[in-house]
């Protein structure tokens, strides 16, 4: 008898344990990551329609490439490299066809972006470098350990970071396809999960553009298919860092790169021009760039890019960016927003008579090392009064931008959070 018992207990721990699990598989809502400017792989293909500017940027470099051409484009080790840090600039520069009135990548040069629907792509930006080129690598381990899968619960949307949006009434017809490929994935999701809403969670640029796609939405598509927004170092008023970019050119943290060399590339993109910082933001009154002709504010920027000489982007600025930015609409689902403080951010830049081909001296201010404190809490003040709408800030002292997605303070807030939107489903599972 004693032998019956042991296994009756033997089968009910075993049910028990059975139930434990299918209630941890059944907690989670679907959570897609979005990822930031510049994180995620970019691939590209080089056609007969291509004119190499020099010899090293033939159609045979990289010489590493698939059976149908493709190639790496970002990240990719050679950027290092003076002459190729030029093909990269290059390749990477997209045109702006007034005609169409929206942009294009150079004659010759396609590109793609792989795995959509995975975060596979964002993990490292060159699986060949993984110990110094990680991006979203600790996060998704992290995501992994309270038991999301990818290509289950846990999916990613990567785009190409070069395009942005434009204001209605302008085409964009990159950006415009990326929200709608994201649309369809998050309905994906949340239908092979039960029909649970999901989880959005993003970094920097992807929070953006996230935002348009809820603005976009109807109110019952976000209520039937969004569960909570979680933004992770958002510029949602631009940075000035966008303004170093224009006129003198960034490497990005990437060592040994002329920024000069890049600068043309940079000014071309889409979405730096949306970067750009928002007036309603910064305010008339801050100087962002001083220069022996002229003192900038984020009011200022039309006549900042005609100092540059880059008055074809005043156009663009006034017509397909202003408008965008010049409001921050309220999404209408529950937002959260983390954040580092503390760290020394570009506030003024300083040119002198040697103009911008000459880095500027730097006064530095509050944010997170890229994006300037008044942006990161910009919806603090636009969405504090919206009704139906909550809003949540999370601070996280010390943390850098891209230091957020891999320092334990940050993950510890994030994964809190996530933890704290799923326990609301586990409530209501144990209340049925």
């Amino acid at each position: 008898m004693e032998g019956v018992g042991i296994i009756k207990l033997a089968r009910v721990l075993t049910m028990g344990m059975v139930m434990v699990y299918m209630c941890q598989a059944s907690n989670l809502h679907p959570l897609i990551v979005v990822p930031g400017n510049g994180g995620n792989q970019l691939e590209a293909r080089l056609t007969a329609e291509y004119k190499a500017p020099s010899l090293l940027c033939s159609r045979h470099h990289p010489a590493k490439k698939d059976k149908e051409g493709w190639f790496r484009l970002w990240f990719d080790i050679s950027v290092l490299l003076s002459p190729y840090t030029k093909c990269f600039a290059e390749r990477m520069t997209l045109y702006y066809d007034a005609d169409l009135d929206d942009y294009r990548n150079a004659l010759g040069v396609q590109t793609r972006v792989s795995g959509f629907g995975s975060t596979k792509s964002m993990l490292y930006l060159d699986p060949n470098l993984k110990p110094i080129t990680p991006y979203m690598a600790t996060l998704v381990k992290s995501l992994e350990k309270i038991g999301y899968v990818d290509g289950k619960t846990l999916f990613g949307a990567p785009y190409d970071f070069r395009y942005g949006l434009a204001a209605e009434g302008h085409p964009s017809h990159v950006g415009s396809k990326f929200l709608q490929d994201l649309k369809t994935l998050i309905e994906s999701a949340s239908a092979s999960n039960g029909g649970k809403p999901v989880i959005l969670l993003t970094h920097s640029l992807g929070g953006l553009y996230v935002l348009q796609l809820l603005n976009r939405s109807q109110p019952s598509w976000r209520q039937n298919y969004i569960k909570h927004f979680i933004a992770l170092s958002t510029p949602w008023g631009g940075t000035v860092e966008e303004m170093l970019a224009f006129a003198s050119g960034t490497a990005l943290g990437v060592p040994l790169v002329n920024p000069l060399l890049v600068r043309d590339e940079q000014r071309s993109s889409e979405s730096n021009l949306w970067l750009m910082p928002n007036p309603k933001s910064f305010g008339p009154k801050k100087p962002l760039v001083i220069t022996p002709k002229a003192t900038y504010t984020a009011y200022d920027i039309l006549q900042f890019l005609d100092e540059l000489g880059f008055p074809d982007a005043k156009q663009r600025y006034e017509t397909r960016v202003f408008p965008l930015v010049d409001r921050l609409e309220p999404p209408g689902v529950p937002v959260t927003c983390v954040i580092g403080t503390g760290v020394e951010t570009q506030e003024t830049l300083f040119y002198g008579k040697d103009g911008f081909d000459k880095q500027p001296e730097i006064v530095y201010g509050d944010g997170d090392g890229t994006v300037n404190m008044v942006s990161l809490l910009a919806v603090e003040s636009e969405w504090k009064e919206a009704k139906n709408q909550t809003l949540k800030f999370i601070r996280v002292p010390g943390v850098t931008h891209t230091g957020i997605l891999e320092e334990r303070a940050a993950l510890d807030e994030i994964i809190g959070a996530i933890d704290s939107i799923n326990s609301q489903l586990v409530d209501s599972l144990a209340s049925m």
